[in-house]
């Protein structure tokens, strides 16, 4: 498979915020996101960028979860794809999750989403609007914010 960075690219952690803080996605996390995103679902729906996605279509059971972290973190570290966990500033709280995939619409290079839990709807934006530039500044591709 293509990878979506050069392979001698790094790719950075996004930057903290005040109202959060991001790890890579993985299976330490499979509790706390299925219990984000499966209370959200709706939520998710509604949120920019996942109108149609396919995704969620019903909650997981913690071993789907599982494995699909499990999947998340292989493509993380292969460079196929990217996907960190959104947490509370200090806690293993997860709010949501950040991703990076190839853009499958030809619009540019790789396609960026995010979802924030329904009990953090008030980040939406926020964290849409923090990354932005990060997105345009620490990589090397064009990228659309879905």
């Amino acid at each position: 498979m293509t990878t979506l960075v050069p392979e001698d690219f790094d790719p950075p952690m996004p930057p903290s915020h005040a109202a959060f803080t991001f790890e890579i996605l993985g299976p330490e996390h499979n509790e706390a996101d299925l219990a984000a995103w499966s209370t959200s679902i709706d939520h998710i729906h509604r949120s920019p960028g996942w109108d149609g996605a396919g995704w969620p279509e019903r909650v997981y059971t913690l071993e789907e979860n599982l494995a699909d972290l499990k999947r998340h973190r292989a493509d993380h570290e292969r460079g196929l794809e990217f996907a960190w966990t959104v947490l509370e500033p200090g806690g293993r709280h997860v709010i949501g999750c950040v991703y990076l995939k190839p853009d499958r619409t030809g619009q540019a290079d790789a396609e960026a989403r995010s979802w924030v839990s329904l009990e953090r709807a008030e980040l939406d934006t926020v964290l849409r609007e923090h990354l932005r530039p990060w997105w345009a500044s620490a990589w090397p591709m064009t990228i659309r914010y879905a």
